[in-house]
């Protein structure tokens, strides 16, 4: 977590151990086993007719997929689930999603599995993720 100096460590909270079978993408669609990138690769997953292309609404088809909508708030809601996705220039993507607490769930890369507070991984890389530009929603399932 010291990469991200906007990250309080009290805030934070270190949820796994680095694992380089999935990225930030796939955790904040709840798909702890593949890599999601729109490229076409046998090591990458991209939704079938999703555009293959590092593009804001490339992103956003990918978690409609799944039955995300976009979202004016990220404030927690009972009964929504709320994924965020930051961008930092040309290609540049995160994600993360909303836990239950309020707190927000991202994967760091290849690495750990953290929760923290959304805006604290703002910032330019390479000591952030950029901003975030878009809040999806969906309804919780049960």
């Amino acid at each position: 977590m010291s990469g991200f100096p906007g990250l309080v460590e009290s805030d934070c909270e270190h949820t796994s151990d680095e694992d380089r079978g999935y990225n930030c993408i796939a955790h904040a669609a709840g798909d702890g086993q593949r890599w999601w990138e729109p490229v076409n690769s046998p090591d990458a997953f991209w939704p079938d007719g999703v555009p293959m292309a590092y593009a804001l609404d490339a992103y956003e088809a990918a978690f409609a997929t799944l039955g995300y909508v976009r979202c004016p708030s990220e404030e927690l809601e009972p009964g929504v689930e709320k994924i965020a996705i930051f961008i930092d220039g040309p290609g540049q993507f995160h994600a993360a999603r909303q836990l239950p607490t309020g707190m927000w769930s991202s994967k760091l890369g290849a690495w750990e599995d953290i929760s923290h507070p959304l805006r604290q991984l703002e910032g330019a890389d390479p000591i952030g993720y950029g901003s975030v530009a878009r809040i999806m929603s969906r309804p919780t399932s049960g």
